[in-house]
């Protein structure tokens, strides 16, 4: 993974490109601490060898896991950046293109970049951050 702050006047853009067999969540998560950013919009186009999506079931208060077990283009990947604790917690969700023309989409848990992934970062504040929410027991974002 290769990142590099992009001068926009006075907004942050971070750049990221993740290589072949970096994984895609904690590559994100690494350069946005690394370049200091607590508040943010990510959006990103790229491929994956495989990975896992997740469902939230509420009822469980889980996420169902949906494996992905093929290379996939990443068709649409978007989310924000808060912290949580003081450390940067991406929630990205992705919709996966197959080689048959379907989609897959839902939260994405996990994924083994192949051959790139292209990740657009923007700052929107100086920092967000999330509560646990004890209805459902998720991070969510807090304005307060």
């Amino acid at each position: 993974m290769r990142s590099s702050e992009i001068g926009t006047g006075d907004r942050r853009v971070l750049v990221v490109v993740c290589g072949k067999g970096d994984e895609a969540v904690r590559s994100i998560t690494d350069a946005v601490r690394d370049h200091d950013m607590g508040a943010a919009q990510v959006t990103a186009v790229g491929a994956f060898s495989d990975a896992e999506l997740g469902w939230f079931d509420r009822q469980e208060r889980s996420y169902r896991r949906i494996p992905v077990g093929e290379q996939v283009e990443v068709l649409s990947l978007i989310g924000d950046i808060a912290t949580r604790g003081g450390a940067p917690e991406p929630h990205l969700h992705a919709v996966l293109g197959r080689a048959d023309g379907s989609t897959v989409g839902g939260h994405l848990l996990r994924g083994t970049v192949w051959p790139t992934l292209e990740v657009i970062i923007t700052a929107v504040a100086a920092e967000l951050a999330k509560r646990i929410d004890p209805e459902t027991g998720l991070p969510l974002l807090t304005l307060d």
